[in-house]
């Protein structure tokens, strides 16, 4: 196992890497996805494995056939955000590949259909909807909203669709590729830094026990658009008094998000922004804002929202909701069933968004590992694990496996 996650991880590190940052940039439909989508088909076929898309490609292998009865699954995505960290998501790929090698060295055989889930666009970097892959075949992204978002370029899905090579008319719901998954198992880089303190809050990298987590919730989150208007002016020759400058209103937003966050428990941030015409000399005659906001509960969050818009609307800005995501809490039965399987396994809750919650929304049974981030960054090319940690969230969902799925092989 450990030889298969090293070469595995190998492979993959090159794959979309900015050699000046460090950081990666595998975005949907893009040429780097391509490679991906082609290293993970390969890696199926090299173990047998029976690969099928769904019509949001959202890729699944399996062994065993998932029609005669619903299997297991396991998995997480492939692509990032823009100079993204290594593991957020691939570490979750790449340890379930790892797990059916592990599988199958020990002699095991799943009386379950066993299925490996590579996700697309899980990230949302170029189209700005986190989760699509896994939305689209739900039907909670409709696929004429998808085939119409656009990335920085003004390119649409449906387009980049096609320039893949694919058709987005066949988009949409997949009822039967979600009647294949009996339960959904997702590892994940821990994306905070909880499983490397102590409970006294010190740090301690040393406790082989809190290598690996097993999530029980994820915090509610969204995603909002703000467009600020203003008037394109001369810099120089323009008075104060007769500026419409789009990036006052822009100004008061961020700093009201900093505001509304504190007071009300929450996280929010506005980390990405457009502004026209983007010349140093020029008064910005629109400016487009990203919100981000989460927190542990509900109420808080849209309620900071709330604030942040309230702010926004004094500007004269028009604003819309691209995604959000309500208070997912993991499969009760299926977290207790693998709190007996690893019973030294702390629990955790977390503020990042996964295709796990997304599944877990539409009443399949869900769980997901943490493996331990010891400084707790994430989304950065600085996010890390080690390799001991990742070999033990590799013998975690081994473990977890052979509880739900597998028997002696004769």
């Amino acid at each position: 196992m450990a030889s298969d996650f090293t070469r595995m991880w190998s492979e993959l590190e090159p794959v979309g890497r900015d050699p000046q940052t460090g950081g990666y940039r595998r975005f949907a439909w893009t040429r780097t996805d391509r490679d991906l989508r082609e290293w993970f088909a390969g890696e199926c076929a090299a173990r047998g494995l029976d690969l099928t898309e769904d019509r949001a490609g959202n890729q699944w292998a399996w062994w065993g056939d998932p029609d005669e009865r619903p299997g297991i699954v396991f998995g997480s995505h492939l692509d990032s955000v823009p100079d993204g960290g290594a593991f957020d998501g691939p570490l979750g790929v790449v340890s379930a590949l790892a797990t059916v090698d592990a599988l199958r060295a020990a002699g095991r055989t799943p009386d379950l259909p066993l299925g490996v889930v590579s996700f697309v666009d899980e990230e949302g970097a170029r189209f700005g909807v986190a989760c699509a892959g896994s939305r689209i075949i739900t039907g909670q992204l409709t696929a004429e909203r998808a085939r119409g978002l656009t990335d920085a370029d003004g390119v649409t899905m449906a387009e980049a669709w096609t320039a893949a090579g694919r058709d987005p008319s066949t988009m949409g719901p997949d009822p039967e590729a979600l009647r294949r998954v009996a339960a959904f198992v997702e590892l994940h880089v821990e994306q905070g830094k909880a499983l490397a303190l102590a409970p006294d809050g010190t740090e301690d990298l040393t406790d082989r026990r809190r290598a690996v987590a097993i999530g029980t919730d994820i915090w509610p989150h969204g995603r909002w658009r703000i467009d600020l208007p203003g008037e394109a002016n001369h810099a120089g020759t323009t008075r104060l008094v007769d500026r419409r400058d789009a990036m006052l209103g822009f100004a008061a937003v961020v700093q009201d998000t900093r505001s509304y966050a504190a007071e009300l428990g929450c996280v929010a941030t506005v980390g990405k922004v457009v502004v026209e015409p983007g010349g140093v000399n020029a008064v910005p005659s629109h400016v487009t804002a990203w919100l981000d906001a989460r927190g542990v509960d509900e109420a808080a969050v849209r309620a900071t929202v709330a604030g942040i818009l309230g702010t926004a609307e004094r500007f004269d800005a028009i604003h819309r909701e691209e995604s959000w995501t309500p208070p997912t809490r993991f499969d009760a039965g299926l977290v207790s069933r693998l709190s007996g399987i690893l019973p030294d396994a702390p629990h955790l809750g977390t503020g990042a968004g996964h295709d796990a919650g997304i599944l877990a929304t539409h009443g399949i049974p869900t769980a997901m590992l943490f493996v331990r981030n010891p400084t707790g960054i994430s989304h950065s090319p600085v996010e890390h694990a080690e390799l001991a940690d990742c070999h033990d969230g590799v013998a975690a969902l081994t473990a977890v496996v052979t509880d739900l799925c597998t028997r002696d092989a004769d």
